[in-house]
């Protein structure tokens, strides 16, 4: 099994944390959408990451689509997720939410990097957007007197929290104050603290066009 992306991504990073826990072995390939553009297309034609390449040869490249499918494979008694019910609707919300507010930090990043002078109102719009989903991750967090967001063990949910905080951090430093967001501020540093998000980690690097 392969991995590719970089660790500075927060939806590589949640698929590579979720892999660890899950005791799955894979191989990290830490290739750029840029630098490594034509290595990554002969995987997947859309060039994005994550993507996972199964011993079948079979690529996924979405990493909602690759942790049901990693949760399938080690059954629900294990899955970082509840099998189904409220709880199961409810964390795919807060996924949602979180994966959302990466999408538009990257926007905005991308914004600021690759056009040269940032849409005022097309920024304004992702920061709306990233404030929105911050607050309704906060008041869920905030909400629960559980160590994790669904009880007492790690889930997904806990994970792309903590990814996407830490991307928005060091992608747009200064953007957001995240003093203004405590309960899930303190909830990202409870999970960076774990040695998986520890050995899993890379500090964020924008590489443009034409770099490697």
């Amino acid at each position: 099994m392969m991995l590719i992306g970089q660790y500075d991504s927060p939806f590589v990073r949640r698929v590579a944390i979720a892999l660890r826990l899950y005791a799955i072995p894979y191989e990290h390939k830490p290739w750029s959408t840029f630098g490594d553009a034509a290595t990554i297309a002969a995987y997947n034609p859309l060039i994005r990451v994550p993507t996972l390449v199964f011993d079948d040869g079979v690529a996924l490249m979405d990493s909602f689509a690759i942790l049901e499918t990693l949760d399938e494979r080690v059954g629900p008694e294990r899955a970082m997720i509840a099998a189904s019910g409220p709880d199961r609707r409810e964390a795919f919300r807060l996924i949602a939410l979180a994966a959302g507010a990466a999408d538009k930090a990257v926007s905005l990043l991308y914004e600021r990097a690759l056009r040269g002078e940032a849409l005022e109102m097309w920024v304004d719009r992702c920061r709306t957007q990233v404030c929105g989903a911050l607050d309704a991750l906060e008041s869920a967090r905030a909400a629960r007197t559980t160590p994790w967001l669904f009880g007492e063990t790690i889930g997904h949910a806990d994970i792309i929290l903590a990814t996407m905080l830490r991307f928005v951090c060091e992608a747009l430093p200064g953007a957001f104050d995240l003093a203004a967001w405590p309960a899930i501020s303190a909830h990202a540093a409870k999970c960076e603290a774990l040695p998986v998000f520890q050995e899993i980690s890379q500090p964020y690097h924008l590489v443009k066009p034409g770099e490697g």
